[in-house]
């Protein structure tokens, strides 16, 4: 799989286009067989194709992985290099500080990542259930005319109870999880990462600016510590984030525990 890794992309495509042929030919293979299955030869090239056809897709998935993390790593080098090359300081760029912005770039865009990802599960969910509450709500009333229908089967009498209950627990879901808070926080995360991450990338402020001195020295300590305030400040906005999901937690847990406490102290 390592020779395959720096493939270029018309290496990419031409693979790829070789699989969907791979496919097409079982296919076609499988319903020849069907029509003569007397001739043994549709059967085998059939399983030839299919073989090769998963051979070929699991390559072009390591392929396409591969080449996805290149062109990550690609950018986040050209992010790195970009503030130290518009300054012409190329003796900087062969020097540490290249590889550390690139580190810290790539530490940025990870939690960046995984927000992206949360803030995308979280909407996903919100919405699928949302929309199934609204689904059953609005289906539940149609259903209690099976009640009056002259109809023998027995289940379609259990379709107005089951329908309501599915709804309340889907309701009940929606309401106990921070679903919709979890996406606004997420996004808002997302947010502010990125514009810190281009803040950094091109110095446009006092945290970030590194050569505004003449002393070659003095640049170099400016551009290192511009690299500890980056990393300062995108671990803020991600230890805020925790922060304001464990108080929203805690919130919830404290309202709970007052809730039972209330229908406990309740006479009966």
């Amino acid at each position: 799989m390592q020779s395959f890794s720096s493939s270029t992309p018309k290496t990419l495509s031409f693979l790829k286009v070789l699989e969907y042929l791979c496919f097409a030919a079982f296919v076609a293979c499988g319903l020849i067989s069907l029509i003569l299955p007397n001739d043994p030869r549709f059967t085998i090239a059939s399983a030839i194709a299919l073989a090769t056809f998963v051979f070929l897709f699991l390559v072009n998935q390591q392929n396409f992985k591969a080449a996805r993390q290149n062109a990550y790593f690609s950018e986040i080098q050209k992010k790195a290099d970009l503030y130290l090359i518009n300054n012409n300081k190329k003796d900087v760029v062969n020097h540490l500080i290249s590889p550390a912005r690139t580190k810290a770039l790539a530490y940025a865009q990870e939690l960046i990542e995984d927000y992206k990802k949360t803030r995308k599960q979280a909407r996903n969910l919100y919405y699928i259930l949302q929309i199934g509450t609204i689904v059953l709500s609005g289906v539940t009333p149609i259903l209690v005319l099976v009640d009056k229908l002259q109809a023998g089967q027995t289940w379609l009498k259990w379709l107005p109870v089951i329908f309501p209950a599915v709804a309340s627990i889907v309701a009940s879901v929606v309401t106990s999880f921070p679903l919709q808070e979890t996406w606004i926080s997420a996004n808002t995360t997302v947010e502010l990462l990125e514009a810190e991450q281009e803040k950094f990338v091109l110095g446009i402020t006092p945290l970030y600016r590194c050569y505004d001195s003449a002393n070659e020295g003095e640049q170099e300590r400016k551009a290192k510590k511009s690299i500890e305030n980056f990393i300062t400040q995108v671990n803020n906005i991600h230890l805020n984030q925790v922060q304001e999901t464990t108080d929203t937690k805690r919130k919830e847990e404290t309202a709970e525990e007052e809730k039972t406490e209330q229908l406990a102290q309740q006479p009966s």
